[in-house]
C-alpha cells in the first residue's frame, strides 16, 4: 500500500488483531474525553505455537520534562529483545507504569546499523533516552512494529503473520508524556513491554503498518478570541514547541490532501491512492482530546466502496486496534480516505485544556494540538 510519510510526525498508538483473534482491551471510561485511563491490564493470552514472551522495561525511572515551554515530552529509549536468529513479532502488551502521564507509545524496529547509531545518541544524552519529536531520532527508514494508546490491552497479530525481526534487531520505544495534568511535574515513569516473539522455523506472512493522515483546520469556537486564534500564529507556536519540521507538518498535509487549499472547519479528510496490492487485517483511528468522530473508507463514491473503520463517537480512552471481521483486499488504483471531525467547544469542558488559551488547532505533536490519523496493519498480496 501507499502511505503519506509524515515528515515530523509519528503519530501514535497500538496494534492487534486478526479474523479470529480478539485483543483484550481495558474498559473505556464513562467520560469519552477524560484523557487517560488507569487500571490493571488483563493477563496475556496464552502463547500460540512457536511463540515465546520477551519482557523489556526501562532500567531506571525517567522523569519527563517538556522542552521549549510546552507541556509534552517525546522521549525515545533503546531496548534490546536479544534476538540472535530470524524471528517475527507476533504480538505485544505495553505496560505503562505511570498511566497518568503516558499519552501513547510507538515501537520502531532498527537494523543493526541504526541500533549502533541510536546507542551513540543515547550515550551522549544525559539521563534515560533522548528527545525525539515525531520519529525514532535515527537516520533511515524505521519500521513501526507496535504501538499503544489508552484503551488498548494486549495486541495480537493474525495467526500465521508477524513483523520481521532479523537477528540483531533492536527497538526504539518512543513514549509521549503528557504533562498538562496538575501534579504531573516531577512524576517518573518506568514503562515496559511484553513482546510475543515467534521463531522463524516456518515463514510467516510479513506485516507492515501504514499511516493515513489528514490535515486539521479547526478554528476557535464562537465567542473565543486571542492571539493563537490566528492560523499563522498557531502554526508558529507548534514550531516553537516541537521544532521547524513539526511546524511545517500541516503545510505538507494541506498540499498533499487538498492541493494547498486551506478550508477551515470541524471536518477534514484526505484521500490517498493505493500503490501496491495488499490485504488489510486491522485498523485504528487516532485523534486527541477534541476528536468527535473518525472514519476510514475504501474507494468512497465508487462501485464496491467499503467502510474499513467507523467510529461515530470517538473516545480517547478506547483506542484499541479493531480486528476486521473479514480482511479487505486492495489493489493499485484503489483509494483510502480518512475523515475526522473535531469540536473546539470541548476545550472548555476538559480539565486538561480549560486553562489553556484558545487556539486555531492544526496538526501537532502535543496533547493540546490535534491529529487525524488512520492506521492500517496490512500484508502484501503476491
Amino acid at each position: 500500500m501507499k502511505r503519506v510519510l509524515l515528515s515530523a510526525a509519528a503519530l501514535l498508538l497500538v496494534a492487534a488483531c486478526g479474523t479470529h483473534d480478539t485483543p483484550a482491551a481495558a474498559p473505556a471510561t464513562s467520560n469519552p474525553h477524560s484523557g487517560h485511563t488507569a487500571g490493571s491490564a488483563p493477563p496475556a493470552t496464552p502463547l500460540r505455537g512457536g511463540e515465546r514472551f520477551v519482557d523489556l522495561a526501562l532500567p531506571q525511572p525517567y522523569t519527563p520534562q517538556a522542552p521549549n515551554g510546552g507541556t509534552d515530552d517525546y522521549r525515545c529509549f533503546l531496548v534490546d529483545p536479544g534476538l540472535t536468529e530470524n524471528a517475527y513479532l507476533t504480538g505485544s502488551q505495553f505496560q505503562p507504569q505511570n498511566a497518568a502521564i503516558v499519552h501513547h507509545a510507538i515501537f520502531y524496529r532498527l537494523d543493526p546499523r541504526q541500533a549502533t547509531e541510536a546507542a551513540k545518541v543515547d550515550e551522549q544524552t544525559p539521563g534515560e533516552g533522548w528527545t525525539c519529536f515525531g520519529d525514532a531520532g535515527v537516520q533511515g527508514q524505521t519500521a513501526w512494529v507496535a504501538h499503544w494508546a489508552p484503551g488498548a490491552g494486549e495486541t495480537l497479530m493474525p495467526s500465521g503473520s508477524g513483523f520481521d525481526m532479523p537477528p540483531g534487531s533492536k527497538l526504539v520505544m518512543q513514549v509521549h508524556y503528557n504533562l498538562l495534568e496538575t501534579g504531573a511535574a516531577g512524576q517518573t515513569d518506568q514503562s515496559g513491554i511484553k513482546l510475543r516473539v515467534a521463531a522463524a522455523t516456518s515463514p510467516l506472512k510479513s506485516l507492515s503498518t501504514d499511516l493515513f493522515p489528514a490535515p486539521i483546520e479547526l478554528p476557535c469556537a464562537a465567542g473565543e478570541s486571542g492571539p493563537l486564534c490566528d492560523r499563522d500564529a498557531a502554526i508558529a507556536d507548534v514550531g516553537s514547541r516541537f521544532g521547524k519540521e513539526a511546524g511545517e507538518q500541516e503545510k505538507y498535509l494541506v498540499e498533499a490532501c487538498s492541493e494547498g487549499k486551506v478550508t477551515a472547519g470541524d471536518t477534514q479528510h484526505c484521500e490517498q491512492p493505493v500503490e501496491s496490492a495488499a490485504t488489510i487485517y486491522m485498523a485504528a483511528g487516532h485523534m486527541h482530546l477534541l476528536g468527535r468522530s473518525i472514519k476510514i473508507e475504501l474507494n468512497p463514491g465508487r462501485p464496491g466502496a467499503q467502510t474499513i473503520l467507523d467510529i461515530p463517537q470517538y473516545n480517547f480512552d478506547n483506542q484499541a486496534l479493531v480486528p476486521l471481521a473479514k480482511p479487505i483486499a486492495v489493489k493499485p488504483g484503489d483509494t483510502v480516505r480518512v475523515t475526522c471531525t473535531h469540536d473546539a467547544k470541548l476545550r472548555k469542558m476538559l480539565p486538561q485544556l480549560q486553562k489553556l488559551p484558545p487556539r486555531y488547532v492544526v496538526w501537532g505533536e502535543g496533547t493540546s494540538d490535534e491529529m487525524c490519523l488512520g492506521i492500517l496493519v496490512t500484508a502484501p498480496t503476491t
